[in-house]
């Protein structure tokens, strides 16, 4: 008979990615909670405690290892982050499982190595700034029951544009469209909440492009 692989076994063995972090030891909280606000402010995800950035196992070696997980979400994530938590015993070594679901209370800001708050998202296996487009469909989504799409010029202008070059990054836009940069933002972040043009975010930049009518 075939020894099933534990769970914590089997989420190691898929890496680190868009839902799945690995920490060593937890011993600074405004870094965790940068962590937890980024799996919040996108798709959730699962922190494992105990396991290294290669996937051996090393253990949790201090008990207060949950309590510091507490410490950074209620005093370093604004607004306070829930998550929920279980201890595993994994070849002999324990690993928290911490679990943080997907926030209808984005943004979620952390400390940044400043100690300013800043909104975080994942973006695979990377904790990244949230960019200006990001944040504007935050406040438009909290502040707007309803967005309508007026076909302006600008609308105009901008569909033709990515029509015509396919993706594009905000540092070329913003020459084309012959508009600031935040009018830019502004534009894009509620043609995003429509659906009409979605944003790819990448570790170094964004680019933006129109939705594909079949998806």
């Amino acid at each position: 008979m075939i020894k099933k692989k534990h769970k914590i076994i089997c989420l190691i063995e898929q890496g680190e990615g868009l839902h799945l972090d690995f920490k060593f030891e937890v011993s600074d909280p405004p870094k965790i909670a940068r962590s937890l606000v980024s799996f919040a402010n996108t798709e959730g995800g699962k922190l494992l405690i105990g396991v290294k950035d290669n996937g051996n196992i090393s253990g949790i070696r201090l008990e207060e290892e949950y309590y510091m997980i507490e410490n950074a979400a209620a005093k370093y994530c604004t607004p306070v982050l829930n998550f929920n938590s279980k201890e595993w015993v994994v070849e002999g070594k324990k690993v928290l499982e911490v679990y943080i679901s997907k926030s209808n209370m984005a943004p979620h800001r952390a400390p940044d190595n400043k100690g300013k708050l800043r909104a975080y998202v994942r973006v695979n296996d990377q904790n990244i700034l949230a960019n200006g487009v990001q944040m504007k469909i935050w406040q438009k989504l909290i502040g707007t029951k309803d967005i309508k799409l007026i076909y302006s010029e600008e609308v105009k202008r901008l569909m033709e544009i990515l029509k015509k070059h396919n993706s594009l990054l905000l540092s070329q836009l913003i020459p084309m469209l012959e508009l600031s940069r935040f009018k830019t933002e502004n534009l894009l972040a509620e043609l995003i909440i429509m659906k009409v043009i979605k944003m790819n975010v990448s570790e170094f930049d964004s680019s933006f492009s129109l939705c594909d009518p079949t998806e």
